[in-house]
C-alpha cells in the first residue's frame, strides 16, 4: 500500500513520507541473509539475545497501562501502532543493534589495568553488569526517541487521513510512552554512578534533539535542505543517527576504566559504523529498484545530496519540475532515474565503504577475539547492498 501524497506527513512503518526520513539506524529495511547471520552470531557471543534487554521496562506496570491505551488506536492510521509492532517483532527487525554493539565492544576490550576495584568474577560472558545496564539504557533512549518521532503534524492532517481525535489521542500516547522510556533511561543512567558516563550520554541526547529538530525543519521546508552538501549531511546524520551509539561505545570503555585512547577508538567505531549503515539504508532504493518500479526515497538521502552537489541547484530544480505530475506530486520513478543517471549513487557507495573501513581500522586497537571478529563482520556487512 502506498502512502498519501508526499506533501502530507504520513508514515508507513518507521518512515516519514514527507521528508522520508529513516527513524531507526538498524531497521527492518536491512533484511539480507548476510546481515541476519552476522547479528545472530554476535548475539551468541555476548551471552543472550539483545531483544530481551529492555524486557524489565517493557513488562512494568506503568508501561502495561500505556499499552492498554495504545490498543485503542487499533484501526487508525497513527504511526505509533507501526512503532509498537516493531517492538513485538524486535528479534526479526534488529531494533536492538545499538545495545548489541555496546556489549560486543565491552567484551572485546575486556577489563583494563586500572579496573582493580572491578571484580572479574562479576563479569558475565566477559562483560561487567554496569556495561550491560548501559546497553539497556542506550536502547531505551533510542526507543524513546523512536516513539516521539512518530508524532503526527496535526496542522497537515485532513479528514481523508482519518478522524482527528484518533491522531490527537495517538500523539498523547506517543509523548507519554516516549517520556516514560526516557525517564527510565535517565534513572538507570544515574544509578551507574559515573559522572563522565552521565555527561557523555546526556550530550548524546542533546545531539539527538538537535539532529531531529533539523530533520523536522528540513521536512517541513524543502528549501532548508538545498544548501546541504555532503560534509553537512555527514554532520547532521551523525547527530540524529550516530551520536548515541558512538558515545555509548565510549561510555562502555569508561565504565571499565579504559584509557582515553581505547575510549577514542570505541567512539570512532560507533561513529563510522553509524554513518556507514545510514548510507547503506539511503542507498537501498537506488541499488534494489527495478526499471519502471515505483520506489520511494528521501530527497535528503545521501545519493540525492551527492547528485544535487554534482549537477548544481539550477539543474536539480529543473529535474524536480520535470518529475512533478499534474497534481503537483513527485514522480519518484522519473526522479530516481535522473539521480541514477549521474555519479551520486556510486559516490554514496564509495563513502559507505570509506566509513566501513574506518570502523574496521578503529576496532583493530582491541585484542583479537571472537567479539572483535563479530564487530568486524558487522562493519563489513554495511557495504553489502
Amino acid at each position: 500500500m502506498f502512502p498519501a501524497p508526499a506533501s502530507r506527513l504520513t508514515r508507513l512503518g518507521s518512515v516519514s513520507f514527507r521528508g522520508l526520513r529513516c527513524l531507526s539506524l538498524f531497521s527492518s529495511s536491512d533484511s539480507s541473509t548476510t546481515w541476519s547471520k552476522v547479528v545472530s552470531d554476535a548475539e551468541k557471543i555476548v551471552g543472550y539475545p539483545t531483544s530481551f534487554m529492555s524486557l524489565r521496562c517493557l513488562l512494568s506496570d506503568e508501561l502495561s497501562n500505556v499499552a492498554m491505551h495504545v490498543r485503542k488506536l487499533v484501526g487508525t492510521q497513527h504511526p505509533l501502532l507501526n512503532t509498537a509492532r516493531g517492538f513485538v517483532y524486535d528479534s526479526k527487525n534488529n531494533l536492538q543493534m545499538r545495545g548489541l554493539i555496546v556489549l560486543l565492544l565491552s567484551k572485546a576490550a575486556g577489563p583494563s589495568h586500572a579496573s582493580s576495584d572491578l571484580l572479574p568474577q562479576d563479569m558475565i560472558s566477559g562483560i561487567y553488569p554496569s556495561q550491560r545496564n548501559l546497553a539497556e539504557i542506550t536502547e531505551l533512549i533510542h526507543t524513546a526517541f523512536l516513539v516521539h518521532r512518530g508524532i503526527v503534524n496535526l496542522k497537515e492532517w485532513t479528514d481523508s487521513d482519518g478522524p482527528l481525535k484518533d491522531m490527537e489521542f495517538g500523539n498523547k500516547m506517543a509523548v507519554l510512552s516516549g517520556d516514560f522510556l526516557l525517564a527510565n533511561a535517565c534513572t538507570g543512567l544515574a544509578e551507574l554512578n559515573d559522572t563522565k558516563v552521565v555527561e557523555l550520554i546526556s550530550s548524546a541526547i542533546g545531539d539527538l534533539v538537535q539532529g531531529i529538530y533539523y530533520e523536522s525543519s528540513c521536512s517541513a521546508e524543502e528549501s532548508l535542505c538545498e544548501g546541504v552538501d555532503v560534509a553537512s549531511w555527514e554532520d547532521q546524520t551523525f547527530l540524529s543517527h550516530g551520536a548515541l551509539l558512538a558515545k555509548s561505545c565510549q561510555a562502555a570503555m569508561q565504565l571499565a576504566k579504559h584509557d582515553r585512547d581505547a575510549q577514542r577508538q570505541a567512539y570512532l567505531y560507533g561513529k563510522h559504523l553509524s554513518l556507514g549503515h545510514k548510507l547503506n539504508s539511503d542507498l537501498q532504493p537506488f541499488v534494489k529498484s527495478r526499471l519502471g518500479e515505483m520506489t520511494l526515497f528521501s530527497l535528503s538521502a545521501a545519493p540525492v545530496v551527492f547528485h544535487r552537489q554534482i549537477i548544481g541547484n539550477e539543474r536539480w530544480h529543473q529535474q524536480l519540475e520535470e518529475a512533478r505530475t499534474l497534481r503537483n506530486q513527485l514522480d519518484y520513478t522519473k526522479l530516481l532515474a535522473a539521480v541514477k543517471s549521474e555519479k551520486g549513487v556510486s559516490s554514496a557507495v564509495d563513502l559507505c565503504r570509506y566509513h566501513s573501513n574506518r570502523a574496521l581500522e578503529a576496532i583493530q586497537a582491541f585484542p583479537s577475539s571472537e567479539a572483535r571478529s563479530a564487530l568486524e563482520n558487522i562493519a563489513s556487512a554495511v557495504t553489502k547492498f
